[in-house]
């Protein structure tokens, strides 16, 4: 099984320099390619308001492709490459040859991705050229690099085409018998990491379709964002979120008014800048350990299968419609107040969360299963009733079962039975739901057994 392990690398001053001159040729490269093929497309094509009799084109050229700019490489680098809007030197035979082949396959796939969409058909934006800020990985290969010693906390590294060893900080130990596949060097704010692509033969390859969906196995889990609660599942545990922003959102300000207040280009500046890039450097790291720490709890539990919801994020977080009058005036839309939401909702990151998770159980032998949430917070999870209407509702007292219930345990609850294809049918009948195709009667006596639990924990 391939897996990344994500080192703090330790290059001294000339390995240092030699990375930074590695990532400008990188993304000079980067950018020759991707503005030659829009170059191309520009070019070869005529307005559908011109005449073809009138309008002239260039002589066609042939369609720059994955293996047309690869192979344009050994011309480029027969001599030096000088960039005309700064002057500078460029030498492409400092950078190992891998990496730049690499270069032209992502230019591929972003261009491709541009023009032909996704799966679904959904056409993505058009690629960006890349500045210093946004090019800042490189990708080498495992014939590149050579393990020269390892010892206690520390690795060694032997990389082409560069001077010395690289030092690499081991927080956790390789496992045994592993096979180097790539490494990918990045440069962020406090330094340069080192991620480490290995496969583990001890590990299998896992299959999701082996594992089967049973009452027993499943772990459903329900968004809650409220308060201090995270997630709630359907064993009636809850989680604790972290809220990395929330907590460092008055120390990032202060930095941030603090440099702007001083003159651009100034070394006060730069090092306000450096030290504001540390702090949102910070606040990732943190919310990171939070999912990982968060997935390795819910595996801990022995399940075979997570059920989660398949949120629409980006919708969720998205500013309201502008709205006015006759006059064009603008009224009230309330997206002073979805504001607080919006940034709640980027800060528990729930998107990273689920795909460290589907990492984590993959790793167990686990199933991750993302279903539709529609009704699942609404509906009582042991009868046909629609009760938590209002989001103001948490909590509900149950007359005929003498029970209370909370409103994001029997959601996850809930979470659980569509995962299980347990979930009723509803449909809307002059603007009142209506449920039908009702199995909740087979699942009812283990649902009040978890709530009265939860009510007891």
């Amino acid at each position: 099984m391939l897996l990344n392990y994500q080192y703090r690398a330790y290059p001294d001053t000339n390995q240092g320099l030699q990375f930074n001159s590695w990532l400008r040729i990188s993304q000079y490269w980067y950018n020759k390619q991707l503005g030659d093929r829009f170059s191309w497309y520009e070019n070869n094509r005529c307005s559908v308001d011109s005449c073809p009799l009138i309008c002239s084109l260039p002589e066609l050229r042939e369609n720059p492709d994955f293996y047309s700019q690869k192979k344009h490489l050994p011309v480029i680098k027969q001599d030096l490459t000088v960039v005309q809007h700064s002057g500078e030197l460029l030498d492409f035979t400092s950078v190992p040859s891998q990496t730049l082949q690499d270069l032209s396959k992502r230019v591929d796939l972003a261009f491709k991705r541009f023009l032909a969409g996704d799966g679904s058909g959904k056409r993505s934006g058009r690629p960006r050229f890349k500045n210093s800020a946004r090019y800042r990985t490189l990708r080498i290969e495992g014939q590149a690099i050579t393990v020269e010693r390892i010892e206690k906390d520390w690795l060694f590294l032997s990389v082409s085409k560069l001077k010395g060893w690289l030092k690499v900080r081991l927080h956790r130990t390789l496992p045994d018998g592993f096979v180097l596949k790539n490494m990918l060097l990045t440069k962020k704010s406090n330094g340069w990491y080192a991620t480490i692509c290995l496969e583990d033969p001890n590990v299998p390859t896992f299959n999701p379709d082996e594992v089967t969906p049973t009452w027993d196995n499943t772990l459903g889990m329900d968004a809650v964002l409220h308060e201090d609660d995270y997630l709630a599942t359907s064993e009636g545990v809850k989680l604790p979120s972290l809220k990395s922003f929330r907590k460092s959102q008055k120390r990032l300000a202060n930095v941030q008014q603090r440099k702007e207040k001083k003159r651009k280009g100034s070394k006060p500046r730069r090092k306000l800048g450096l030290r504001q890039g540390r702090e949102h450097q910070r606040i990732a790291n943190a919310r990171k350990d939070h999912a990982f720490k968060t997935a390795h709890a819910l595996v801990r539990t022995g399940k075979k299968v997570f059920v989660h919801e398949d949120l629409n994020l980006k919708a969720l977080s998205k500013r309201n419609k502008a709205k006015q009058d006759e006059d064009g005036k603008f009224l009230p839309n309330g997206q002073a107040a979805k504001s607080g939401l919006n940034k709640s909702w980027n800060d528990a990151a729930f998107g990273q969360f689920f795909t460290i998770l589907e990492y984590i159980a993959g790793k167990a032998g686990a199933r991750i299963i993302a279903v539709n949430p529609a009704y699942t917070s609404q509906l009582l999870a042991y009868r046909d009733e629609f009760v938590f209407t209002d989001c103001d509702i948490r909590c509900y007292w149950d007359e005929q079962s003498w029970l209370f219930v909370d409103r994001d345990i029997n959601a996850g609850i809930n979470v659980k039975r569509v995962g299980l294809e347990l979930f009723p049918t509803i449909k809307r009948c002059r603007g009142n739901l209506v449920v039908v195709n009702s199995t909740t009667h087979s699942t009812s006596k283990e649902v009040l057994a978890v709530l009265r639990n939860a009510l007891e924990a």
